[in-house]
């Protein structure tokens, strides 16, 4: 009896293992595309999908959006466009409470998404939040303004996630002389964050050695 149970209880465990994965993938996925598929409200009515064919066609607005993105990318990456959108960024820059807010998104994106930035291009290992205890983090950049000023040595900015939700995190300025640069890419150590230690880098790959991060052009 206790051979059958243990037995149903493999089988179970095992099949779990195997939906858990997928239907957590799923739900992410419907979640996207649902909120994609939202921005055809932005429509007027009458030019709606749903309304021009009949039907609701799920995915069609994620479609869509996808296909704005790459033709508004497409058409700013010549002289033209490049002109209008720094035209438009210079109109949006002087409403009030609109263009700071703008402004700081922009600074913000820029850095994360641009190809030739340097933020999150690096995952460190830092003495986090107490000596003795390790966490992974990514560099950002390095402080400036009256930060710098405040500082006796050379610093690092470096965010560190909070796990599972890499999303949310901690904002720490570190001593340069105090990270470790990680032999490991930032998917790969995001996947470490998220599964919260379980799925690990290869254990063959030799221990990174203790140096400091290429410092980030100002």
């Amino acid at each position: 009896m206790t051979t059958k149970k243990t037995t149903l209880k493999s089988v179970f465990l095992t099949g779990l293992l195997v939906l858990v994965p997928l239907a957590i993938t799923l739900w992410v996925l419907g979640l996207i595309i649902g909120t994609m598929d939202q921005t055809l409200l932005l429509l007027p009515r009458s030019w709606q999908p749903e309304r021009l064919l009949g039907f609701r066609l799920p995915g069609l607005g994620a479609v869509l959006t996808l296909a704005f993105i790459f033709v508004v990318g497409l058409l700013t990456q010549n002289f033209v466009g490049q002109k209008l959108v720094g035209w438009w960024e210079l109109v949006v820059a002087r409403i009030p409470v609109v263009g700071p807010i703008y402004t700081s998104v922009k600074q913000v994106s820029d850095t994360l998404l641009s190809s030739s930035g340097n933020a999150f291009r690096k995952a460190l290992l830092i003495e986090y939040p107490r000596k003795g205890s390790y966490t992974i983090g990514f560099l950002t950049g390095i402080p400036g303004g009256d930060v710098v000023n405040h500082l006796q040595e050379d610093h690092v900015s470096v965010y560190v996630p909070t796990t599972p939700n890499p999303t949310s995190g901690f904002f720490l300025i570190v001593p340069k002389a105090e990270v470790i640069e990680l032999d490991m890419t930032v998917d790969a150590a995001l996947k470490y964050i998220v599964s919260m230690g379980v799925v690990a880098p290869p254990a063959n790959q030799p221990l990174p050695e203790r140096r400091t991060p290429v410092e980030p052009p100002l």
